[in-house]
């Protein structure tokens, strides 16, 4: 939980230290709203993927499951400026898989933290891994990073893509071209 008293008058200091005034109407409430947002985009330290990820039910197939395309922000823990885009988890269910709601959830977990892409991708399929116990895994990051486009390089459009694999995915290139293609089409 954030404290917000502490992050409004860091706020206050901030736009005190860039030459703002702080008293002119339009900032008056600044630090206020800055503070709420915060909590809002970070609320990730609060959750715990165990919540999501232990609502499971038995089955008999070992098929891959997919989902793509679900769609994160979260905040470069380097610069504190927006990341974003689209993750895909896919797994091969031992017998037993997760609503499908639970892997958006649990991406959301991890997303609204300060992050690093590298990081976040490894904490989704290790979640996944410990409480799913899965043949393999296979987790891809697909992000647009502010701190690259609207600063430094200013690269707008670039994308970074991260993997993640586990169990049968590491050693099958077949399997992960196929994830992949899947993702694709």
């Amino acid at each position: 939980m954030i404290d917000k008293e502490k992050a409004e008058k860091a706020i206050t200091m901030l736009l005190e230290a860039i030459g703002e005034d702080v008293t002119r109407e339009g900032l008056v409430e600044t630090p206020m709203r800055v503070a709420k947002m915060y909590e809002e985009i970070t609320k990730g330290y609060d959750e715990d993927a165990k919540t999501h990820l232990t609502k499971i039910f038995n089955v008999k197939s070992s098929d891959i499951v997919l989902e793509k395309d679900i769609e994160f922000y979260s905040l470069c823990e380097h610069h504190l400026l927006p990341f974003f885009g689209k993750v895909h988890i896919a797994y091969l269910p031992n017998e037993k898989v997760v609503g499908l709601s639970k892997l958006a959830r649990t991406v959301e977990t991890f997303a609204r933290r300060l992050q690093l892409q590298e990081q976040m991708t490894n904490q989704i399929a290790d979640s996944i891994e410990e409480f799913l116990s899965p043949s393999g895994i296979m987790v891809v990051i697909e992000a647009e990073h502010t701190c690259m486009t609207m600063r430094g390089i200013k690269k707008v459009g670039s994308k970074t893509v991260t993997y993640s694999m586990r169990g049968k995915f590491v050693e099958d290139v077949a399997l992960q071209n196929n994830i992949l293609n899947l993702i694709k089409s």
